[in-house]
């Protein structure tokens, strides 16, 4: 593995990728008084800001709203439909007439401004900050020299002392389910369309199918979610995939467990998606979501001498370097975790160590990782799973949500917080299953990456009410738990 480098000011940087680990290594690397040049093929940004978490994440804040929309009868909320009989037990919750309804073309729209906008305020700051960014494709040219094919046509050649690679990844694509940008589409083409889906088949039932899933059910568009596992979410925590995979199943979506798709081809007015044991589904449009492959080719990997992983990800280590020297990969390119918080974490890393900084090494216990349904599922720390197959001890405890009192007053019924600690107290884990869980996880995130007890969690005060009330009410609830 290559050593780091201590001559600041004559240190020459190059990033090919502009996301989060690439402009985050960027702007390190400036911070630390080198020469930084950014080649960013699509926007900066990348994948996470123009096509993945910024734009997903908006359209799922919208769908939200809808979700809340239907809550709002439970609340004594009505909507004024004129001539509707309001005081009827049967006017409760509303009719599909009743119901707010999406212009999906202006929700799209103000999708990609957002994504826009935050890719024009990263650029911003990397021209204040002296950062030289080429838009263009990249290779390398040798450990130390990357080649810069600009979108002019014209070739720049730039020698470097250090080299990140953080090119993310792309969708995966089936042999027998080509994505048109039409009818079958990925989810970086979900933003081109105009109206919901009559009928949407989702196929994949990871993170990413089961959030546009979930999204487009509060929509309004029917949804057919297809798993090829026993249920949604395979590699969640179980009491968590169960739950949202009850909440769906009640919003009126179809489950389709153990359920492979084999093949989808367009029709005269929609989809046929084909599966394994020859049933087939029809839909006006297909979501492919089967998982992303690295984004490694064309980049002259092989000649610079980077290793690369049986999956095709970049081989690292805990400070991101590769086995070439001068050269780190960053983010979804590594496979280590496809977070945009991981590979803005691994960015960081790189430049601190290439550039003789303090560093401390990658440690992924505490990385925090939310799944955008909702109810939201966030965790961090080690998982039931995960216990149980390293054999570890340990004492869990899990209350509902719907026994918390600010849950009761916004009509929440669906989520629980769990905790799974050492027997003697430390905090291992978490599980947040609840709107918001998000910012709800932080509490025990800190827990784990600080090495608190159960008792150290319970005895720090929380607003009452509140749902964090829960986070410390399941903290007592291990106070003095033995091993079972």
């Amino acid at each position: 593995m290559n050593t780091p480098i201590h001559d600041l000011q004559a240190s020459r940087v190059v990033v090919i990728g502009g996301g989060p680990g690439g402009y985050e290594a960027a702007l390190v690397a400036r911070r630390l008084g080198a020469q930084v040049t950014v080649v960013e093929r699509t926007g900066l940004g990348g994948a996470a800001v123009l096509t993945d978490a910024v734009p997903s994440k908006t359209l799922i804040a919208t769908a939200e709203w809808m979700t809340i929309a239907d809550r709002a009868p439970d609340l004594g909320i009505r909507l004024d439909v004129p001539g509707a009989d309001t005081t009827s037990p049967a006017h409760r919750h509303p009719t599909e007439s009743e119901r707010h309804h999406v212009d999906l073309d202006e929700v799209n729209a103000r999708v990609l401004q957002l994504a826009a906008a935050q890719s024009q305020d990263i650029r911003s700051r990397l021209d204040r900050e002296g950062v030289r960014v080429v838009a263009g494709a990249a290779r390398l040219d040798g450990p130390c020299r990357v080649v810069a094919q600009e979108e002019d046509g014209g070739e720049h050649t730039f020698d470097a002392d250090v080299v990140l690679v953080a090119t993310g990844a792309t969708p995966r694509v089936l042999p027998d389910a080509q994505p048109d940008g039409e009818r079958i589409l990925t989810w970086t083409q979900l933003y081109d369309l105009k109206s919901l889906p009559e009928r949407l088949v989702v196929v994949g039932s990871g993170v990413t199918g089961a959030e546009f899933a979930g999204a487009y059910i509060s929509l309004g568009s029917d949804v057919v979610l297809v798993s090829s596992r026993d249920r949604v979410l395979p590699g969640e925590d179980a009491d968590a995939a169960e739950l949202i995979e009850e909440v769906f199943r009640s919003r009126g979506m179809t489950v389709m467990s153990r359920s492979r798709a084999q093949s989808v081809r367009r029709t005269a007015d929609g989809v046929l998606v084909t599966l394994a044991d020859g049933r087939t589904v029809e839909g006006s449009h297909a979501l492919m979501a089967v998982g992303s492959t690295p984004s490694t080719a064309g980049l002259g990997l092989e000649g610079a001498g980077v290793r690369l992983t049986a999956s095709g990800h970049i081989e690292v280590d805990k400070v991101s370097r590769t086995s070439a020297r001068g050269v780190y990969a960053a983010g979804d390119v590594t496979g280590v975790l496809p977070l945009a918080s991981v590979a803005a974490m691994q960015g960081r890393i790189a430049m601190s160590h290439a550039l003789g900084d303090a560093v401390v090494p990658l440690a992924l216990p505490g990385v925090a990782a939310n799944i955008f349904t909702a109810p939201e599922i966030a965790t961090v720390g080690a998982g039931e799973a995960e216990l149980e197959a390293q054999g570890r001890s340990y004492v869990t405890s899990m209350l509902p949500l719907a026994h918390n009192p600010r849950a009761k007053m916004l009509g929440l019924r669906d989520g629980f917080v769990k905790l799974f600690a050492h027997p003697t107290g430390q905090v291992l884990g978490g599980v947040v299953v609840a709107p918001r869980a998000s910012e709800l996880i932080f509490p025990i995130t800190l827990a784990v990456t600080h090495r608190l007890t159960v008792d150290d969690v319970a005895s720090a005060f929380t607003v009452y009410p509140s749902i964090t009330g829960s986070i410390a009410e399941v903290a007592r609830m291990l106070h003095h738990v033995q091993e079972g």
